[in-house]
């Protein structure tokens, strides 16, 4: 393999979904990483932590010592076999510990010994968060946005995925951002999030260029916040309404938290287990929302979503869904919508369905 200089691109390794072997401890992962990067850890959690103390206690040559004592023989080994997979597999790859500094340096001297010389990034996870966190804050002071909204059931990400240059909200923090949009698997940290959305901002900026197009969200999608300065430049940019009839949105929640989200558990957890999960799922989503229902309407709900769940277990059914779904969107739903989109109708572009939004989409787009 041919010798490639450590960087300090960030742009390029975000703009390219460069590889990145993260060899930061597994707790350092969790808490927050990049979107084309690998955890492929110099210590594990134990190691770290042990580390941690004996530097704070005896300084920086003691814990250097201690960890070339806890990762030597077979586990310096096992870690230099990970790193040389990952190489394989990502040629064009760098490596990045906490600031580039010691571990990735070890790290790279270790790989180096076993015959691989092979680039990291300078300055590391710190300077790479610092330029997201910068690069967040200027594109959302600079660009401009439109915001797609609509009533619940209005297929609002399907449209938004068809437009010229949008930006996912919901996919990047991995939530459908109501009671019911809890997805499968879980959601990303803060900082994952926060990583994720600067990357597709940059992309949107960098590589299409031109208006962005949003998802109207509240501050919060399932557990993950949106930025304070973006979520004030959504509330001021102009907006998209679409809009279905009625059975659309119906099918379109049936497909989207019933059909889908059944396939997705069983997926995951098989059949018998998989249909549990997800009538657990479906009842608990309505039972978030029991206050704001009252405990008589949130009772007459759940007897027509138990219903609907028995006649889909025993016949296959899913129509029987269609009754609560119609009565959440018409007696909760809808009139919440309704009076916050009246506090915006000076912000109303267009309304329509998606051809429409498609149209007036096209129309911000320079030529």
């Amino acid at each position: 393999m041919a010798s490639r200089p450590d960087t300090d691109d960030y742009l390029s390794l975000f703009l390219d979904d460069v590889p990145l072997m993260d060899v930061r401890a597994p707790v350092e992962f969790a808490r927050g990483s990049f979107p084309a990067a690998e955890n492929a850890p110099l210590m594990n959690d134990e190691e770290r932590h042990r580390v941690g103390i004996c530097y704070k206690e005896k300084g920086q040559d003691k814990a250097i010592e201690l960890g070339h004592q806890l990762v030597s023989g077979d586990i310096k080994a096992q870690r230099i076999e990970a790193w040389k997979r990952f190489i394989a597999r990502n040629p064009n790859g760098y490596l990045f510990c906490f600031r580039g500094g010691l571990r990735s340096r070890l790290t790279q001297q270790w790989i180096r010994d076993a015959g691989i010389d092979y680039p990291l990034v300078k300055g590391g996870y710190k300077a790479l968060r610092r330029f997201l966190i910068d690069s967040l804050e200027s594109l959302t002071e600079t660009s401009e946005f439109q915001i797609v909204s609509g009533r619940t059931g209005t297929g609002k990400t399907r449209v938004l995925q068809q437009l010229p240059n949008p930006i996912d909200l919901e996919g990047i923090a991995n939530h459908r951002g109501s009671s019911f949009g809890r997805q499968v698997t879980p959601q990303p940290s803060q900082i994952d999030f926060e990583n994720r959305l600067a990357v597709a901002m940059l992309k949107a900026h960098h590589r299409i260029g031109g208006t962005i197009f949003l998802e109207d969200e509240s501050r919060l999608v399932g557990r993950c916040a949106l930025p304070e300065s973006l979520r004030k430049r959504m509330a001021d940019a102009p907006l998209l309404v679409l809009e279905r009839p009625m059975e659309e949105r119906i099918a379109i929640i049936r497909q989207d938290y019933v059909e889908d989200m059944h396939a997705d558990y069983v997926a995951r957890d098989g059949e018998e287990a998989g249909w549990l999960n997800f009538r657990d799922y479906l009842l608990a989503a309505l039972d978030r929302i029991r206050k704001r229902l009252g405990g008589e309407r949130h009772q007459q709900l759940r007897a027509l979503m138990e219903s609907a769940l028995a006649t889909q277990v025993q016949q296959g059914m899913l129509s029987g869904h269609d009754a609560w779904i119609e009565a959440l969107l018409t007696d909760y739903y809808d009139p919440m919508y309704d009076y916050q989109l009246g506090q915006k109708e000076g912000r109303i572009l267009v309304r329509g369905g998606p051809a429409v939004i498609r149209e007036q989409a096209n129309l911000a787009q320079p030529a």
